[in-house]
């Protein structure tokens, strides 16, 4: 997924409902509240509730 894509400005965490940031490499999209991390496979985001990985360091990027 790249950074100017307009998924992200309404994808939400499906667990708190707030917006989700996409990590450095693209592949995933990250909630810094819960440091919960969201896989994207095949340009798909996957976002069940299951599917959040405990993240314990991220770096917000810049901009």
């Amino acid at each position: 997924m790249k950074p100017d894509n307009p998924l992200l400005k309404i994808l939400a965490c499906p667990l708190d409902k707030g917006p989700l940031i996409l990590d450095e490499t693209g592949d995933a999209l990250y909630n810094p509240r819960l440091h919960r991390r969201y896989p994207i496979v095949d340009g798909i985001p996957q976002l069940l509730p299951s599917s959040g990985e405990a993240q314990v360091t991220f770096e917000v990027p810049k901009g």
